[in-house]
């Protein structure tokens, strides 16, 4: 018994112990992204949920409790947070982890943003100034956001740089073997015409050709008329969209409305990692999305 305890002891003495890397994520997207990365180096939490709207979340005392804790701050920026997260880091006091540190990654800035206005005003709804955030819709984004966590990751924790070279290098070759199979699952969805719930797949548009006939809102985050979806189903008749686009975390008021009147199946997309059972880490969640979009357009061609 001694023996045993005395080899225990020995062989916990020469295991190497790390203090993980603590990370505060604002959406579950970057949550997975830094697993993937990190990998057991690091912990990682994230203050939204996939069924939750990230343009609204409440800035709680147990999300300040994170935010103090965290060695990292990753968020998409963009103005996606501005609701919440400046209370957030003002209130957490943390300089590491303050806009302009090491401690502190927007997503955002390291990708071209899509669907800056040219002017802003309150008669436009909710506008993005910077630009439309919602950028994990295209896996490329992803990619190259990736790349820069990677070194992120390295600059803030060096003493585990080589194996976040090494992780990180694993996932982006997984990653880019993955979007050229995606790319080529998903060419017959090139010019394919679609309805959107709410103007988030900007992204997701650009990269597989979608073509977006028309919003069920008249303007970002503003709720439709019947006046206003009625206009809408007069496009419908004209040019006979496959589907309408919706979220998982959005309402289905308007487009089940539209549902009702046009027939035209309304497709929930997971938008992020836990968005639905089968969109369970980044991978899961561009090959449900695919799935989605290809089961809808294949149902379209064969009524």
């Amino acid at each position: 018994m001694k023996r045993l305890l005395v080899f225990l002891l020995l062989s916990l003495a020469a295991t190497p112990v790390y203090a993980k890397l603590s990370v505060f994520a604002c959406e579950p997207e970057w949550q997975a992204l830094v697993n993937e990365l990190g990998g057991d180096r690091v912990s990682v939490i994230s203050a939204t949920g996939a069924l939750q709207d990230p343009h609204h979340i409440q800035a709680r005392p147990s999300l300040m409790a994170r935010m103090r804790r965290a060695d990292l701050v990753v968020c998409t920026g963009a103005d996606l947070e501005v609701g919440w997260m400046p209370v957030l880091l003002r209130r957490a006091g943390k300089k590491s982890v303050q806009p302009g540190g090491d401690g502190y990654f927007e997503a955002a800035s390291q990708i071209t943003l899509l669907g800056i206005p040219k002017t802003v005003d309150r008669s436009m709804g909710d506008v993005h100034v910077a630009g439309n955030p919602h950028i994990q819709t295209d896996p490329n984004n992803i990619l190259r956001v990736a790349e820069a966590l990677k070194e992120r990751l390295k600059k803030i924790d060096p003493g585990n740089s080589a194996y976040y070279e090494t992780q990180g290098n694993d996932f982006l070759d997984r990653w880019r073997a993955a979007i050229a199979r995606w790319q080529q699952r998903g060419k017959v969805l090139q010019g394919v015409p679609i309805l959107v719930q709410h103007d988030s797949w900007l992204y997701l548009n650009r990269w597989l050709g979608l073509r977006q006939l028309a919003s069920l809102e008249p303007k970002p985050g503003i709720a439709p008329t019947v006046n206003y979806l009625s206009s809408v189903v007069e496009i419908t008749r004209k040019q006979q969209p496959h589907m309408i686009l919706r979220a998982a975390y959005q309402p289905d008021r308007s487009s089940a409305w539209l549902n009702e009147r046009t027939g035209i199946p309304v497709v929930v997309l997971p938008f992020t990692v836990g968005g639905n059972d089968k969109a369970k880490d980044l991978f899961g969640l561009f090959d449900e999305t695919l799935r989605l979009l290809l089961e809808a357009t294949e149902s379209h061609h064969g009524n």
